[in-house]
């Protein structure tokens, strides 16, 4: 059949079952990751929530939920409104239904095992890329089956115009799989444990290279396409600027990837990797904003919708909060901001406006604005849509101000010095007790949340059960179509070439990625031959491997920045030298607890073992929970043989008769602390036990150092 143009019109039925399976999921995940989250806020206001079991507390809860907030729900979504928005712009189906539903079940594998791995101890700990290597492998995988889908239904496409969404999808797809691929380098030691090939200041570098990115390139531009399709759709307007779009499309892909380096601000990364990311980050305002604008703008005549139509008033939030959290990210580069601002709660608040008031409300419009299309029917209630909306708003705006003045009061108590150059706060748990009572509102912020998230669910629920019953797959007519290239725009001829555009949406985020990364490689320019540290001993790396498994490092740091009241609380700044062999480094980025970097032989091992027997024994007041089973599981001495011919793999200059007994040398450590706890009142027998390897480690934090 031909239209009156003379162009085949062509039926075509789009794989709607896809979309309905990743919003499902989508739904699923997020009550998880909200959960959980609630469960690690109340925690921090009430250790006894901690429940003193091994998989239950918050340095293994928090991982879970950052991960099931990101990759489950976060992930589910975006895959949702991808094959639904894909196929419409495209005008054709997917690829491969096959693909897709490899995709769909592989993905849902992929959060399951995480969700096994991560409570029981199994990871990397690197924020947002703490799994274990079999699990990278599979993301790879199914990655390259969605890329492949995605990219052949371009290939296949009926309509030769590439929309401003498809741009966002293509750069998300690329630059995802660059940055997993290259953070994920890593030397298996056991089925479910390995070591990263960067360490130290390679590995930091590395690390939020690829941690912003995560939030730039899986939190931001997917999210920014479905804004770009939805927004316009629930509002039934065109876009409000197709040259705005251009400009905030590539000047985001090209800029964003180079601020990673802020995350890193003050500590041992060289100068100039600090102030190339600050300053790039500060260039971030301008295409970041010129999205806002364009989406809130293209309701522009439109605002009576938010009376009949209150889901607009999710995406009017969303946009609202986008703008809010990509201008606080570049305020707190600034080095003198970053320095009040970092390891404090006023970073966790700016994530979480971005996390549940960009991405949570964007994805909650997107999913009102499906779900009756999907179903062929009508939203069940739109009083309780209303309701989802204020109850929701409120939670994030207790979370969001409870947290900032959480973090604003942090930082000005770690830093506050008295006319006679003391500390103000010399204990680090005044600074903690202080900010309880703002812990119990950002939980309440979160129950509020969800709260209105189980309105959702229970509007969505009875909005699936009242659909009609058989819903008849529907077809779509379609004609192919193009335009004039002649008189076409330079950009408007390269939406019609697919390839290219994706070539060069590569290039702009590899430019930047290489000129940062490549330097910090060649570690030994920045290495002070004089000052080089000792490896750790067999014991001492075991210890680390408990302290990792722990998540010890989601509450302290590692690296006493240049600042006058840190040096006076912890000792002298860190330098490149005393981490150059740490796989993976531990450079931090939240303080619940004190920085780490010089406590060895600090105190005495019976002190460390009280601590983490009973925090409270040893400081009134702490908030840290127990961990008593390190007083009952075994260390594998036997397999340290394994972890140290992998390490001198990597470089570190362990000699060929400590790797070869390296159980032997554990052994004979082990037993050196356990008499001298036994000697000073512990328990006997303790040499074999996680607890002690522990303490072997944290007593040789700062001990390293050749001066």
């Amino acid at each position: 059949m031909k239209n009156p143009s003379g162009s085949l019109i062509e039926n075509i039925f789009y794989d709607d079952d896809i979309v309905k399976k990743f919003v499902l999921a989508t739904m699923i995940w997020a009550g998880a990751a909200f959960l959980f989250g609630l469960i690690a806020a109340i925690q921090l206001a009430f250790w006894p929530m901690n429940l003193n079991l091994e998989w239950v507390t918050f340095g293994r809860l928090r991982p879970l939920h950052t991960n099931a907030a990101i990759f489950a729900f976060a992930g589910n979504a975006i895959f949702a409104g991808i094959y639904h928005s894909s196929q419409r712009l495209l005008k054709t189906r997917m690829f491969s239904d096959t693909l897709s539903r490899i995709h769909f079940w592989g993905w849902q594998l992929i959060i399951v095992a995480a969700a096994i791995t991560l409570p029981l101890g199994y990871t990397q700990s690197k924020e947002y890329a703490e799994l274990e290597w079999p699990i990278d492998i599979a993301i790879t995988l199914i990655w390259v089956v969605f890329a492949v889908n995605f990219f052949m239904t371009i290939r296949n496409r009926r309509e030769k115009h590439l929309y401003v969404a498809l741009w966002f999808y293509i750069a998300t797809i690329i630059t995802v799989a660059v940055l997993h691929i290259v953070n994920s380098i890593e030397i298996p030691v056991s089925f479910l444990q390995s070591y990263p090939v960067y360490a130290g200041i390679q590995d930091a570098m590395v690390q939020w290279w690829y941690g912003h990115n995560a939030v730039a390139f899986f939190l931001t531009t997917p999210f920014l396409g479905l804004m770009y399709y939805y927004v316009p759709k629930a509002a039934n307007r065109p876009v409000y600027s197709y040259r705005l779009s251009i400009i905030h499309f590539w000047a985001l892909v090209f800029i964003y990837i180079w601020a990673g380096p802020h995350h890193l601000l003050y500590t041992s990364l060289p100068d100039w990797a600090q102030t190339l990311g600050m300053i790039f980050s500060l260039m971030l305002w301008a295409p970041s904003w010129g999205g806002m604008i364009n989406g809130l703008l293209t309701l522009k005549g439109s605002w009576h919708l938010l009376r009949t139509e209150p889901l607009i008033k999710f995406f009017v939030a969303a946009l609202t909060f986008y703008g809010m959290a990509t201008f606080e990210g570049p305020l707190l580069s600034i080095k003198s901001v970053s320095a009040l601002g970092h390891y404090t709660d006023w970073i966790v608040g700016h994530v979480h406006s971005g996390a549940l008031g960009w991405n949570g409300f964007l994805t909650f419009g997107m999913i009102y604005f499906l779900v009756p299309r999907l179903w062929n029917t009508t939203l069940y209630s739109k009083k309780l849509l209303e309701n989802h909306f204020w109850i929701g708003l409120t939670g994030i705006l207790f979370y969001y101000i409870s947290m900032v003045v959480a973090g604003i009061t942090q930082g000005m108590m770690w830093r506050a010095i008295d006319k006679d150059g003391n500390l103000v706060y010399p204990d680090f748990i005044e600074t903690v007790v202080r900010i309880v009572p703002l812990y119990w509102v950002r939980a309440l912020g979160g129950l509020l949340f969800i709260i209105g998230f189980l309105l959702m669910c229970y509007n969505i629920y009875m909005t699936i059960r009242l659909a009609p019953k058989a819903v008849p797959e529907k077809s779509v007519n379609v004609s192919r179509t193009g335009y004039d290239e002649q008189n076409a725009g330079s950009h408007r001829k390269l939406e019609g070439m697919g390839f290219v555009f994706s070539v060069l949406a590569f290039l702009a985020i590899l430019v930047g990625s290489v000129i940062e990364i490549y330097p910090t490689l060649s570690m030994h320019k920045y290495v002070n031959p004089n000052q080089i540290t000792d490896p750790y001993t067999p014991l001492e790396l075991a210890g680390r491997d408990v302290y990792l498994k722990e998540g010890c490092y989601v509450c302290h740091s590692q690296q006493i920045r240049p600042i006058v009241s840190e040096v006076l609380r912890y000792g002298k700044a860190s330098t490149i030298e005393e981490s150059m062999y740490d796989r993976p480094f531990q450079w931090g980025s939240k303080r619940t607890g004190p920085d780490l970097a010089r406590v060895g032989k600090k105190y005495p091992n019976l002190w460390h073992l009280n601590h983490m027997i009973d925090p409270r024994s040893v400081t009134p007041k702490s908030i840290m929970p127990n961990y008593p089973w390190l007083l009952e599981k075994n260390t594998d001495f036997i397999v340290l043989r394994k972890k140290l011919s992998v390490m001198k793999y990597l470089g570190v200059p362990y000699d060929d008769e400590v790797v070869a007994n390296a159980d032997i040398h554990a052994q004979k450590q082990a037993q050196e602390i356990a008499a001298d706890l036994e000697a000073n009142g512990a328990a006997k027998g303790l040499a074999k036990k996680e607890i002690v390897a522990l303490i072997a480690y944290l007593q040789a934090l700062g001990q390293k150092g050749k001066q």
